[in-house]
């Protein structure tokens, strides 16, 4: 059963990480398809509020040209940076 709601939040997740810059998709699909579901609930909350920061400074931080002011995402943004891409 709780194997059945984990792949609901999992879809839930993909369709509300699309951001439409190819970038930030396949960066959060990377973070989605190879850690999320090891993650914690804890961790899973972190990207949880990743998703809700806005686009503009998800891309500077996921390009590297600033970093999160939150040590949480700031870790999880250099974890997710650093997911293999195949």
């Amino acid at each position: 059963m709780a194997e059945h709601a984990d792949e609901v939040e999992l879809r839930r997740l993909r369709w509300k990480s699309r951001r439409g810059m190819r970038e930030l998709d396949r960066l959060f699909e990377r973070y989605l398809d190879r850690a999320w579901r090891q993650d914690s609930d804890a961790q899973r909350g972190v990207f949880l509020r990743l998703l809700d920061c806005e686009d503009d400074k998800l891309w500077r931080w996921f390009m590297g040209h600033d970093t999160p002011t939150d040590a949480e995402l700031a870790e999880l943004v250099g974890r997710i940076r650093s997911l293999p891409a195949h």
